[in-house]
Formats: structure tokens, C-alpha cells, sequence
């Protein structure tokens, strides 16, 4: 059925509705963010391909899921309710690594937390079904899609069925959304009922008995995996090994009431797709009935997204499991009419933030191979090690940096969504490099070697250290040559598995010798879909099924984050404790290659001397404010 294009920012009240002439919708998207009708927000997105297909939807930004009639006030959906925690998982959205409540959030006017449930969409899910019981509900999202299966929760510490039994929801997208929503958008419309869609790649459903699905892989059940940490590793190994659009099967893992079904992930779109998708017409700002500021749009408002998917294997980074590792990437034009498009906003000043994706210099597939007979199995493109058949190249995305800062009216084009400086040095020009420090740093460039011990390295899929050394070589040889002042700021990670005590001192003496002082530290966080939690809850590497250490308890975590701020007072006691548990108590003293000073005895400390003629009342002063 062919349909016109809706027009206008999807609807956020029964009053918007009214006012521009809607009788009812198609779809309404509930969300654990409010509304930000730019491209980089997935409700955005799903929301506005929806209405370029003909189909209206309304928003429930952040519903009261306390009572059931806000999950009314937009009136029965004629199709489905949509349902997501949001841009960020919710419990990632509320808690700390440390399991400490957050106090503001991002995504909520004004920053003000508590505006969403924890484990949004199970919520969000069980109010819908609450509202209207016989309207279908389609779950989505990062929250939805990296618990699609039975998956270890540290917030819990436990194993938990897959979010479609938890959730209630009839069907399940994972990964990017825009072909799922279309394909189901339209067999719905069609009157399939939604028990009968089982055919859409990327979506996940539930069946009665595992026997009748054909040519599927069956998965360890539910029992199994909640029972045995080995068991969880085999089926998320293979879980992993499936996530591909060419060669993934069908996926069948049991639960106690029948069983979850995962299809094949979705092809990534295409150039031509992509550049659809993100020519939809975007106010690019919050929803107008907004009053306070949204910090979540600060960064991104003026910053473009060129590509998608990450080949670069990070094992703590979930994206693998929810992009996918072959990338895809909008054509030049696409990207400059954004651009010129940014210049006409009267907030622009001439600073684009960031022109890239997962990863900045993605621009093309890791090799061709993978474009005919999928990704790698068992090998991983770049990480580690090298997989010999990477293709290396910056020129595509070289031509579009130069493109872009032709624009009239671009000052400045950052790029802070992260350069794998491995791949950099892989490519035998080194115009990328030039091109990077003479016009997109200023002052510090961010990177992340993440650790410099090459054991924590290998559990981390990153690559040695021998690497990172010979980029910051090489980084400061081009900016010598430019006659730039540059500098680059590292991010670390503590408490990695795989991390030892005397790999976290090794990092220490490193920052020492550096000269580098960490703010804040990167405590390695278990969220679900990664290699790194699946190690963290199994003590397993899935990678090679053989133990791993990790370090848990919480003070061997409280040592490795105080070594990496060993400089810090507050830190001493915690550091001395490491360093005599690794019997390196050379390190501590007061020669310069020491880490700590030693204990100061009660009758060793001092009154500060002042200069000039000091009283016994002045000194007594000095004694009571310590």
C-alpha cells in the first residue's frame, strides 16, 4: 500500500494531536528518553522512518509508569506499541560502576534523574500490556537488544531470562532498527497477526518447542547457563560467532516456558539507505514543549555521523553485538548537505564537534571478503593481532575532512568519536596523520590504549603496547614537523579481566614515568553483551574456554583504581597495601622512582615553619586547625 509521507515532529500529547487534526495513530513509541528530534537519538530515528513510510506515531517521552493512564493518554495505537529504555541502558543510565545511584541524567530536562524505571523496558512493556492487553508490543533499543538472550546482570549478579520473556513483548528488534520496523510496520498493516511474524532478520520472537524450528543452532537453556558459568560461555560464544548477516543461523535457546528465537541479524544499509535516513527532515533540537535544556543534545546538536559498525573487537565494547562488525558509511553528499544545513542554525559557530561513528577512521569494510562471505568466525579483524587481510586506508575519509572544512562557515571540524591509532599506523601514508594533527586537534588528542600491560591487553582485544608507544612517536615527530605544541591524553582502564595486581603497578610506574595524572578513573564496568562481562561473570575467556583471572573482590578493584592515582594522598595507605602484596615495597620511599612515600609515625609530623618571629600562640593556633 503505497502512503504519503507524514510531515512534522511526531506528537507528544492527546492536545498536539488535537490541535493538528490527528484522530489516532498507528504506532505509539514509549521511551526512557525525552524527545530530541535529532539523528543521533534512536527514537528519533525509528520515529521519523516510520512517518517517511506513511505511518504516524506518537511519542510517550518518559511516561509516569506509576499509573497506567499515561500509557493511554495518546489512546489506543492501531498497530503496536513501540517500546525502548532509551538511548543508554537504563541501569547503565542510573548506576555507577561502583552500583551507586547516579545524580542527574543526561537525557531528561533539566539533567534531573528518576524521570525513567529502572529496567525500562520490562516496565514500560508490562504498562503498555496493562493499558490495551490485545495491542501488540514491539520491544527495541540497546536495552532490548543486548538482553535478548539469557544474559548475566551485574546489578542483580545474576543470570536473567531474555528481556522478551521478562518483558512480556511480542517481538524483539536488535541491532539498528530501520529495515526491522519498516518490514513489521507493513505486516501488521497487512492484518498478519503478531504471533504469526517470524520471518524478519534481526528481530527475536518466542515459540512453544525448540523442534519447530528448522535448521537452527540450539543454544544451553535458560537452566543451563543460570547453573553452569561454563555452559553460559559455550552459548554466548556462539551467540557471538553467529552475529552475521551472511552466515548466522537461526539462534533457539529454552527457557522454562518454550523458548526464545533469534533470526538473523539485518543486513547493514546501504550508502544510499543511510543517506535516506539521515536526509529525513530533523529539527535537529528537543521536542518545543520543553522548558529546560536537555544536556544530552550539547555534544552531538552540531556533530555528524558517517558511518556505522566497528570492526575494531574491543572485548569490554558492545557494539560488535549490536552494529555488527561491518561497516557502513553515508556517501560524501549526503554528509555536506548536513553540514551545510548545520551553518544556517543560528546556534552554529563555526565548530562541527565531530564528523564519525564507533570509530572515526571507519570509513570501509575490513576487507571485501567480508561483503561476500560475512565477518570472521573465530578471527578478529584488528585487535591484538592483525588479521592479514585488514585493507588500511584513509583517503576516503581524508577527502571528506577537506570537503567539509571548505564549507562556508566551518571554522573548526573535531573528531572526538574516537581514532584506533593502530589502524593509523597500519596505513603506510601517513596523510591521515598530517591531516589530523594540522587541522582536527586542538591542543589534546584522546585515545585509548586503555592499559600498557600487554597481558591485560590481550583479555581487552587491544593491541600491545609496543603500538601506542610507536604512535605517540610518531604523533609527536608530525606536530614537531607542523610546529604544533600537541599532546595526548590516554584513556585507561582498571580492574579489566585478566588485569593482575602487578599489571595495575606496571600501569602506575608508566603514568609516573609519563608524567600523566588521571582525573578520574575508568573502572571496568560489566554491562550485558560483551566478551569482557561474559569473562567477568564465568572466570572463563569464550575466546578459548580457559580460566581467566578477575578481579572482583573489592579490594583488590580499590587498589588497581589507586594505583592509577597513586599521586593522591587518599590513595597511599590502598597503594603501600598493593605494592607489599606484590613484594615491591622498593616502590615505596622517597627516591624518584618511588611510587608512595612510607607511613609518617603520629611524632613525625611537623608544624609548618613560617617566616619570621613566631609565638607560642601562633603556634598553639596552628597546632588546633592542624
Amino acid at each position: 500500500m503505497n502512503r504519503k509521507p507524514i510531515k512534522g515532529i511526531p506528537p507528544l500529547s492527546a492536545e498536539e494531536m488535537k490541535a493538528r487534526g490527528i484522530d489516532g495513530l498507528d504506532f505509539v513509541y514509549v521511551s526512557g528518553d525525552a524527545y530530541i528530534d535529532h539523528p543521533s537519538f534512536g527514537t528519533a530515528i525509528i520515529a521519523r522512518v516510520l512517518q517517511s513510510k506513511g505511518y504516524s506515531v506518537g511519542i510517550l517521552a518518559q511516561p509516569d509508569w506509576h499509573d497506567v493512564e499515561a500509557f493511554r493518554s495518546l489512546g489506543k495505537p492501531r498497530l503496536a506499541f513501540l517500546v525502548s529504555a532509551g538511548n543508554l541502558d537504563s541501569m547503565v543510565d542510573h548506576y555507577t560502576a561502583a552500583k551507586r545511584r547516579r545524580s542527574d541524567d543526561a537525557y531528561t530536562p533539566g539533567g534531573k534523574a528518576g524521570k525513567r524505571p529502572d529496567r525500562a523496558v520490562i516496565v514500560y512493556a508490562n504498562r503498555c500490556r496493562e493499558a490495551f492487553p490485545h495491542v501488540p508490543v514491539l520491544i527495541g533499543g540497546i536495552e532490548a537488544s543486548l538482553r535478548r538472550f539469557a544474559h548475566y546482570d551485574y546489578w542483580d549478579d545474576r543470570v536473567r531470562h531474555s528481556i522478551l520473556y521478562d518483558s512480556g513483548a511480542d517481538i524483539l528488534m536488535y541491532g539498528m532498527g530501520e529495515r526491522s520496523i519498516v518490514a513489521l510496520a507493513d505486516k501488521l498493516d497487512a492484518g498478519v497477526p503478531v504471533h504469526e511474524i517470524r520471518d524478519v532478520p534481526g528481530t527475536c520472537f518466542r515459540a512453544s518447542d525448540p523442534g519447530e524450528i528448522e535448521n537452527a543452532i540450539v543454544l544451553p537453556s535458560f537452566s543451563e547457563v543460570a547453573s553452569d558459568k561454563r555452559r553460559y560461555a559455550e552459548a554466548f560464544r556462539t551467540q557471538f560467532e553467529e552475529q552475521d548477516a551472511i552466515r548466522g543461523k537461526v539462534l533457539v535457546q529454552p527457557h522454562e516456558k518454550g523458548c526464545l528465537v533469534q533470526n538473523p541479524p539485518q543486513p547493514p544499509l546501504s550508502t544510499e539507505e543511510m543517506d535516506a535516513v539521515y536526509a529525513l527532515p530533523f529539527t535537529r533540537r528537543p521536542h518545543p514543549s520543553y522548558r529546560e535544556p536537555i544536556p544530552a543534545i550539547d555534544e552531538v546538536k552540531f556533530s555528524i555521523t558517517s558511518c556505522r559498525g566497528c570492526f575494531g573487537g574491543c572485548n569490554f565494547c558492545a557494539l560488535t553485538f549490536h552494529q555488527g562488525r561491518v561497516i557502513s558509511s553515508r556517501s560524501h553528499d549526503s554528509i555536506l548537505k548536513e553540514t551545510v544545513a548545520m551553518t544556517k542554525d543560528p546556534d552554529f559557530k563555526g565548530f562541527i564537534h565531530d564528523v564519525g561513528g564507533p570509530t572515526a577512521n571507519f570509513r570501509q569494510p575490513a576487507c571485501k571478503k567480508q561483503l561476500k562471505s560475512g565477518v570472521c568466525k573465530n578471527r578478529s579483524c584488528i585487535g591484538y593481532e592483525r588479521c592479514q587481510n585488514l585493507e588500511v586506508s584513509h583517503e576516503d575519509y581524508v577527502s571528506l575532512l577537506k570537503k567539509l572544512r571548505a564549507v562556508p562557515g566551518v571554522k573548526k571540524v573535531f573528531i572526538r568519536s574516537g581514532v584506533r591509532f593502530d589502524y593509523l599506523l597500519y596505513d603506510r601514508s601517513d596523510a591521515f596523520l598530517k591531516e589530523l594533527c594540522e587541522h582536527h586537534v586542538s591542543g589534546q588528542l584522546k585515545v585509548a590504549p586503555e592499559h600498557i600491560a600487554d597481558r591485560t591487553l590481550y583479555y581487552m582485544n587491544k593491541t600491545p603496547h609496543a603500538l601506542y608507544e610507536e604512535f605517540l612517536r610518531r604523533y609527536a615527530r608530525m606536530n614537531e614537523r607542523l610546529g604544533k605544541k600537541q599532546f595526548v591524553v590516554p584513556y585507561l582502564m582498571s580492574s579489566h579481566p585478566g588485569c593482575q595486581l602487578s599489571d595495575a603497578i606496571e600501569l602506575a610506574l608508566y603514568l609516573k614515568k609519563t608524567g600523566h595524572r588521571p582525573q578520574q578513573v575508568q573502572d571496568f564496568y560489566p554491562t550485558p553483551g560483551t566478551v569482557s562481562t561474559c569473562m567477568y561473570h564465568t572466570g572463563l575467556d569464550p575466546r578459548t574456554m580457559q580460566p581467566v583471572y578477575v578481579p572482583k573482590n573489592p579490594q583488590d578493584k580499590a587498589m588497581q583504581r589507586a594505583l592509577m592515582q597513586y599521586f593522591l594522598p587518599a590513595n597511599f595507605n590502598t597503594v603501600r597495601k598493593a605494592l607489599r602484596l606484590c613484594s615491591r615495597e622498593d616502590l615505596i620511599g622517597t627516591g624518584k622512582n618511588a611510587l608512595v612515600p612510607p607511613e609518617r609515625t603520629p611524632n613525625e609530623r611537623k608544624i609548618p615553619q613560617k617566616k619570621g618571629k613566631q609565638t607560642k600562640k601562633s603556634v598553639d593556633k596552628r597546632r588546633r586547625n592542624g
